[in-house]
């Protein structure tokens, strides 16, 4: 059977001055019947919920400077501002105890413990990891992720809605859903990341006819 058709959806630069609902009826009300799926980024809402802070504004505590030493050289958390700003969300005593608690899972053979533990520590996107003018903050997960789609199927009509977290490595993970959807085959279809949250400023993805295909 063949995936649904995804519509990216290309919009202005969204602010915290926006309403990401507001944002999606301005933009993609005309297309958007109650068989389709409205899909947003993650960094996105976050943006609008004003959940962001510039690395200056950050005091890096010791540690944040010793775990970073113990992070490989890629993602948020190689950066001394992202384990600092992990820790303003999940408390620096709390990091600590469950870096050190992942690290001895991790030699039992059970991996992920920490994130678990610790969701901020993969939500966060680094500096340059989002939209200008944004590149230049780190963005916190968003707040309240499935109300939030509680509110977009409400105010659209879609069949559902879902905040989703994407990126090029073909990893897709729904971060907040509303009622009735299953969030691990909609992590499926946008497995490709048809959003474009650079220059494309397309931050919201329509699942066309999604019913067609559950």
């Amino acid at each position: 059977m063949e995936s649904p058709e995804l519509i990216p959806v290309h919009t202005r630069i969204l602010t915290n001055k926006d309403n990401i609902v507001e944002a999606i009826k301005e933009y993609a009300q005309d297309i958007i019947t109650n068989k389709d799926i409205v899909c947003v980024a993650e960094s996105v809402l976050a943006i609008t919920q004003s959940r962001y802070i510039r690395p200056e504004e950050l005091k890096v505590c010791w540690q944040a400077r010793l775990m970073n030493r113990f992070v490989p050289p890629a993602g948020s958390m190689a950066s001394i501002y992202g384990m600092q700003a992990a820790m303003e969300e999940e408390g620096k005593w709390n990091m600590m105890f469950s870096f050190i608690w992942g690290a001895i899972a991790k030699l039992a053979g059970k991996h992920g413990v920490f994130y678990q533990r610790c969701r901020q520590a993969s939500l966060i996107d680094d500096v340059t990891g989002t939209m200008p003018p944004f590149d230049k903050c780190l963005v916190y997960g968003p707040a309240n992720a499935s109300k939030v789609c509680e509110e977009i199927k409400k105010a659209t009509g879609a069949y559902g809605a879902v905040i989703a977290d994407v990126n090029d490595l073909k990893r897709a993970a729904v971060l907040g859903k509303s009622a009735k959807i299953s969030p691990y085959k909609v992590a499926k279809i946008l497995i490709d990341n048809p959003f474009g949250n650079d220059n494309q400023k397309t931050p919201i993805v329509i699942i066309k006819n999604f019913t067609d295909y559950v």
